[in-house]
């Protein structure tokens, strides 16, 4: 089980959103490069970055401050936001990033998706972003129109290696993890899946330790550890005892 420390990006800077809303924006730092360099030295195994400029416009946006970090990193990283076709996706792979991560595209445009994932074995993992059960689309704005269950038969005869299930009522929240939806997705899949929004808590990453044992690779957490209700290093040790 991994903790991924997620550094989102909107205009250069490290931010977080509140249920995904772009009007509803926190600056934690004005340098995320010195801020990625600060969570691997709290021992992350994996950074969690976001690119939200892309995702709500489609298109990279800050692509040169992403191909830093991954140059400036021992850890590998992984990345979403405004990957919406090969090019994109093979240009920040051979940037540095480790695998990406699409949302969007993997819903509205399923041929367009599947052929990036064959393209790209063991790379490409799929963000599922819901809210009370509907899956979202274009940064959370719109409802894609489909459930979790309706696309992960695809997804898996795609290829995909991972995904990460974000709930959205309780991203940038701080009110614990939605154990039950966690659970119900893990009954559904064999793919390795990372828990995301409402991770406030050493007390919800611990909640969610006995999940690794059904397919639970890890957890995302961005508001609560640069507030400090969740201690990043005493979470990483946490994981690391287990």
């Amino acid at each position: 089980m991994i903790v991924y420390p997620a550094i989102d990006l909107k205009d250069g800077r490290c931010v977080r959103l509140r249920q995904g809303r772009e009007d509803d924006v926190t600056v934690f730092s004005e340098d995320p490069e010195a801020m990625a360099h600060h969570w691997a030295d709290l021992g992350a195994r994996w950074l969690h970055v976001v690119d939200l400029d892309g995702a709500f416009s489609g298109i990279p946006k800050n692509a040169p401050l992403i191909g830093r970090i991954c140059s400036q990193l021992d850890i590998p990283v992984q990345l979403g936001g405004g990957i919406r076709d090969q090019s994109v996706a093979e240009a920040y792979l051979d940037a540095g990033v480790t695998r990406i991560l699409i949302g969007t595209m993997a819903l509205t445009d399923p041929q367009g998706f599947g052929e990036i994932a064959r393209a790209l074995p063991g790379r490409v993992g799929v963000s599922l972003d819901a809210a009370d059960g509907r899956l979202k689309i274009r940064g959370w704005v719109d409802d894609a129109g489909m459930t979790v269950e309706d696309v992960l038969p695809r997804l898996e005869d795609q290829g995909v290696s991972f995904l990460v299930y974000t709930d959205i009522s309780r991203d940038g929240m701080q009110t614990g993890v939605n154990i039950p939806a966690m659970e119900r997705l893990l009954s559904l899949t064999k793919l390795p899946v990372i828990a995301a929004g409402g991770v406030a808590t050493l007390d919800d990453v611990k909640a969610l330790a006995p999940l690794a044992e059904k397919g639970l690779d890890g957890v995302v957490s961005g508001r609560a550890i640069y507030t400090g209700t969740l201690d990043f290093k005493a979470a990483v040790a946490f994981v690391a005892s287990l």
